[in-house]
């Protein structure tokens, strides 16, 4: 499997010209996604990752540009990091919005993660995932069309919530302060700012 580095995830980015606040959406997403697969590890549930973290940076590598293509950026994300040799991570960026299939494995996934933690980020604070899809539902959701898909996918994204918890020893809202304690206690393995080559 070919997961790129720390390094080459921030080339992408900068060869994208993601928008800053984008960066650090991506950033905090990051460290949600490991903080849960950290604790789903501790719990004898084999987690990749390298890449969790990977996905999680570049899961909205092309939304910069969707602004002014309107292109799906969870398929096009995927499709650009599946054509730099990265076909693994692009499959679980593709997945990042919406899942392909939903609890098909007896144990959680890396895709689940990922679209969890994204579920968990409004702008670059961890919120609650009713706060975070209120957002998505006012912003989006103008359309009956995409209301209903909303609607649906927030469903959806609750009874991953159930799935996820079911297995680490803190509650959903809790997690700020989990994710807080991880990236304290990690901060060399985590991305950051600092240092970066942005």
């Amino acid at each position: 499997m070919n997961i790129p580095t720390k390094e080459q995830c921030y080339h992408f980015i900068k060869e994208m010209g993601m928008l800053s606040h984008i960066v650090a959406h991506s950033e905090q997403v990051c460290r949600v996604a490991l903080c849960l697969s950290s604790h789903l590890s501790a719990r004898g549930i084999r987690m990749n990752h390298e890449l969790i973290q990977a996905a999680a940076m570049l899961h909205d590598i092309t939304k910069t540009r969707s602004f002014k293509t309107k292109e799906n950026h969870a398929e096009t994300g995927g499709k650009y990091l599946s054509e730099k040799g990265f076909p693994e991570v692009g499959h679980i960026v593709a997945q990042h919005v919406r899942l392909d299939s939903y609890f098909t494995s007896q144990e959680p996934m890396e895709a689940e993660i990922v679209n969890y933690a994204d579920k968990r980020v409004l702008h670059d604070k961890i919120a609650s995932l009713s706060v975070r899809m209120g957002y998505i539902l006012e912003k989006y959701g103008k359309n009956p069309t995409h209301n209903r898909q909303i609607k649906r996918l927030w469903e959806k994204s609750k009874a991953l919530e159930v799935r996820l918890f079911a297995y680490v020893s803190f509650l959903p809202d809790q997690l700020k302060q989990m994710v807080e304690i991880d990236h304290s206690a990690n901060s060399e393995s985590s991305f950051s700012r600092a240092g970066d080559p942005l």
